[in-house]
């Protein structure tokens, strides 16, 4: 019995000290945002590359108005960007509508099931018929954009880049405490996240909306993601060719937000599935390219792409040790401390999470008020991943889902939101 119980021990152990190594890692690198880096600051330069602006929509008809309203309002040459809007699966007005504002408009050809092959058949489709573009920059039809979002790009270009994320931010903050905490997700991913790998000299990772990629480079390695999470698979593409993502802090995209848990959780589903996609086909090339190349990037990207697996591991390390309670096995460490101390152990964990968040909206200039539901329940938020992942270990739906989007709101209206 002694032999069965040493096992056992040796097996949690084992487990949970995989997840505080884990955790500790990104809390280590999410120091680095602290370190000012002036070699990796981003200079300004004068207007030089012309940029194509591409859009994928699906019933969009809504708010793409507001998005192309807020391109043309853009503190960049007009005759060095062209808006591209690429209608697919629509049974709204989305294109008659891009067309009022003024886009031009890219209508795919045979079946595009995700925004993946939209954007893939785009890209194609401006490489062929249009010559004079350097770069491409990706939006989604419900966001709205910072006037000096191209400019910033163009100096990402000028210093060298192929690829950049922007900083993205929020159009409904404080509508619900569901737009509330995804804010909060994104001001943290972008702060501790993108701002601390770009100091380092790592990789930002691509978010999904507001980033921007070179023709070259896409005509050299295409753009052939395969699965739900084509921003994910893209960044793991980059680092796989060595390929740095610079994070590009005042180039802002404002996206809007799910209301309600329900929206939330299908779409955090389709990211949980496309990470678990992701961590299949790409984690054993980037641990290769990692050690064998050295490039930091690869290895920080395959251990993003364990995160499920983790979060449902330190679900696991609690229910081992509620069962080795039962069975008097003991173990000695901060995990059994925590459990021991359940009640208190949970008072601290939330009273960290709000203080954690607080200070990111405070020191992202953001406005307490405008984050206070999120604040306040981004624990219960970040929490609600673990039945997520445990539900799409088990059943994985390869089907993407598109969100609804109805948040109409102008760029001025936002700026003047952020300015008072």
């Amino acid at each position: 019995m002694e032999i069965v119980k040493t096992i056992l021990k040796v097996i949690y152990y084992m487990i949970d000290i995989a997840v505080i190594i884990y955790m500790s890692y990104y809390v280590i690198t999410g120091l680095f945002v602290f370190i000012n880096n002036k070699k990796r600051k981003i200079k300004n330069y004068r207007a030089k590359h012309k940029l194509a602006v591409v859009v994928a929509a699906r019933n969009e008809g809504k708010v793409i108005g507001h998005l192309i309203d807020s391109l043309k309002k853009q503190n960049y040459p007009k005759n060095l960007y062209d808006i591209f809007i690429v209608p697919n699966n629509c049974t709204d007005n989305t294109k008659e509508i891009a067309e009022k504002y003024g886009a031009h408009i890219i209508e795919c050809q045979g079946n595009v099931a995700s925004k993946g092959e939209a954007l893939k058949y785009a890209f194609k489709f401006i490489n062929q018929n249009f010559l004079e573009f350097d770069a491409y920059c990706v939006f989604d039809a419900d966001n709205i954009v910072h006037p000096n979002f191209l400019r910033r790009m163009n100096d990402a270009l000028c210093s060298g880049f192929h690829v950049a994320q922007g900083y993205r931010d929020s159009k409904n903050p404080s509508d619900t405490w569901i737009s509330s905490c995804y804010s909060l997700f994104y001001w943290t991913q972008n702060f501790f996240f993108n701002q601390a790998r770009h100091n380092m000299g790592w990789s930002a990772s691509i978010n999904g909306t507001g980033f921007m990629v070179t023709r070259e480079l896409i005509q050299k390695n295409g753009f052939n993601t395969i699965t739900l999470t084509e921003d994910i698979e893209f960044a793991a593409q980059c680092a796989l060719n060595n390929e740095k993502i610079a994070f590009v802090k005042d180039a802002i995209t404002y996206d809007e937000q799910p209301l309600d848990f329900s929206q939330s959780w299908k779409q955090r589903k389709r990211w949980s599935i496309g990470t678990m996609q992701c961590c299949k086909y790409y984690s054993t090339k980037l641990m290769k390219v990692a050690f064998k190349s050295k490039v930091p990037q690869a290895f920080d990207m395959s251990l993003f792409f364990i995160a499920p697996f983790i979060q449902i591991l330190g679900l696991l390390v609690f229910i081992i040790l509620l069962i080795y309670n039962i069975f008097d096995i003991q173990v000695y460490d901060i995990s059994r401390f925590l459990y021991d101390y359940n009640i208190f152990s949970l008072a601290l964990v939330y009273i960290a999470t709000i203080v954690i968040s607080a200070f990111v909206v405070l020191v992202e200039k953001k406005k307490v008020k405008r984050a206070f539901k999120g604040i306040l329940t981004i624990a219960i938020f970040m929490l609600s991943w673990i039945p997520i992942h445990i539900l799409c270990l088990i059943k994985r739906n390869k089907i993407w889902e598109p969100i609804e989007h109805s948040r109409t709101i102008n760029i001025d209206s936002i700026i003047d939101m952020n300015v008072k």
